[in-house]
């Protein structure tokens, strides 16, 4: 037989024959050996004798089985499956060809044939998966699952309230829930501030995909698997990862099983002690479930695996108010004002700025409906400001004679009264100028009262200045120093060493009862001019 392929078994087959041949091994042994009985063992050497190697292969290798499918009927039914009954899923292929076109052929053979032709079956359902349970967390407090149930939880008596409700999943205990009116993030954010005041910041949540903990895909849009997420976190996604909790998304109600079931119960039991106590109201609603949940947790909890809490403690330099929030980010406006909503918010200077105006600030809106400004991780004080509409209604009166002379440039645009409109933009402009030295005023005062300085310090003020200068000056004259290098070497400004050297003021009084003009006072003295001098 011309190229005679053995396999292992037939190989071992050959190797114990050539010893029962050679005499190192008998018929006996063989038989043991080859797991047959002595009189087949005798026959298959009878054969080798014979035919040699060849006799140890299965007869019927390289011969065409009685019940293979004809070529004929594999091309027939590979053609029909692509033109005739496209579409087709293989079960009802595999009728129509035994009805209609005389092919009878089992649904194997036809998935066989047209699998091995690369036409798949068409299938317009989710194709099943096989599920099993998921195994515990060791530790309270590693995942937490999280959902809302809209139901009718006061019946008749009152509205329609949504509960959101915690469910760690070690122990099945509930730390904590709360009725709120709706689904919605501010919801949300009560719930997770009732955890952590509670037990502490856990792990892990569990959540569906719902708006508020992840924004959809755009229309049009194809996510890779391979590539990142880079959709904009939501108001909840980005407080979670401040708080550093990892964010977990369920595919189906089934993966958060666990949350699921908890509300199923509570719209059984809970519903059933609302109804004892007569609610009617959301307060009294989260009264009832404040001592619901104790007698529940002890029923249906379990312990978990290990005793020790995988809550992490709040430490003292977070303020978790300041997280579980909204936070918008704003441009302060050249009054140092900035627009939230339908609110104008005020911000007075402190010991790093004197003005804010061009500053990019963070507004929070926290859940006691306070608003607060953040600059750089610095919360600010702002208050609401006066209406503008009202302080241009109010401010005084000036005759045009009064400002005719600030600007000699005539305008051809007039406004109704008859007044150049440029010189009328002019006074709006002094006039807001001046109240912004007002607020810079106002918040020097209240920033003096608690002993703090205003802007960055004094050159005079700095360590070891005053020797230092002493020292420079005595180097600055003809072959010496000249007044920029000096004031290099100072690090100070060209202007500052003029200043005081045209004062001839000495080292040892530049700290003395003599004081020159702040910034502010030099930009108050005249609202409408500004010079700085450097300290």
């Amino acid at each position: 037989m011309k190229g005679l392929t053995l396999t292992q078994k037939e190989q071992g087959r050959l190797q114990t024959l050539n010893q029962v041949l050679e005499g190192w091994m008998g018929i006996r042994e063989a038989s043991y050996v080859l797991g047959l009985s002595e009189r087949h063992t005798w026959r298959i050497l009878a054969a080798y004798r014979k035919e040699g190697a060849a006799a140890l292969a299965h007869g019927n290798r390289g011969c065409r089985p009685a019940n293979k499918t004809s070529e004929e009927t594999r091309q027939r039914v590979i053609t029909l499956a692509g033109t005739k009954y496209a579409g087709f899923n293989y079960t009802h292929l595999t009728e129509l060809l035994a009805e209609r076109e005389g092919v009878n052929l089992t649904r194997c053979t036809v998935r066989r044939l047209l699998s091995d032709a690369g036409i798949p079956s068409p299938r317009h359902r989710r194709p099943p998966r096989h599920r099993c349970r998921r195994e515990r967390m060791p530790q309270e407090g590693m995942l937490i699952q999280i959902d809302g149930s809209h139901h009718s939880w006061l019946e008749k008596r009152g509205p329609w309230l949504t509960l959101l409700v915690a469910v760690d999943d070690a122990t099945g205990k509930v730390p904590y829930a709360i009725f709120v009116e709706q689904e919605d993030t501010e919801g949300y954010f009560r719930l997770m501030k009732g955890i952590t005041q509670r037990y502490g910041v856990p792990l892990a949540i569990y959540s569906d995909r719902h708006i508020v903990f992840r924004y959809p895909i755009p229309a049009g849009k194809i996510l890779d698997a391979s590539i990142a997420d880079d959709r904009k976190p939501t108001q909840f996604g980005r407080a979670m990862k401040e708080l550093g909790i990892t964010q977990i998304f369920a595919h189906s109600p089934e993966a958060k099983g666990r949350v699921e079931r908890i509300n199923g119960t509570f719209q059984d039991r809970l519903v059933s002690e609302l109804r004892l106590a007569g609610v009617s109201t959301i307060n009294e609603a989260n009264t009832i479930l404040e001592a619901f949940l104790p007698h529940f947790n002890k029923s249906f909890g379990v312990p978990a695996v290990q005793p020790e809490l995988a809550y992490r403690p709040v430490a003292t330099e977070i303020d978790v108010d300041g997280i579980l929030c909204f936070k918008e980010k704003r441009k302060v406006a050249k009054d140092n004002t900035v627009r939230y909503n339908s609110h104008t918010l005020q911000l007075f200077p402190n010991k790093e700025r004197t003005s804010f105006a061009r500053a990019h600030v963070e507004v929070q809106e926290r859940l006691d409906g306070q608003l607060r400004v953040s600059y750089k991780g610095t919360i600010l004080t702002p208050s609401e400001a006066p209406p503008l509409a009202a302080f241009l209604r109010d401010r005084p009166k000036v005759e045009p004679s009064q400002y005719s002379n600030a600007d000699p440039e005539e305008s051809e645009d007039t406004t109704p009264i008859g007044e150049p409109q440029h010189r009328m933009m002019w006074y709006e402009d002094s006039i807001l100028k001046q109240l912004h030295c007002g607020l810079i005023k106002a918040g020097m005062e209240r920033a003096r009262e608690h002993g703090k300085h205003i802007g960055r310090p004094r050159v005079t003020e700095r360590p070891e200045f005053t020797q230092r200068f002493a020292g420079v000056i005595q180097r600055i004259g003809p072959g010496g120093l000249s007044r920029r290098k000096a004031a290099k070497e100072l690090a100070v400004g060209y202007a500052t060493l003029k200043r005081l050297l045209d004062a001839q003021k000495q080292p040892t009084n530049i700290n003395g009862t003599g004081s020159t003009p702040s910034i502010v006072e030099d930009y108050c003295s005249d609202g409408n001019s500004f010079v700085e001098v450097i300290y």
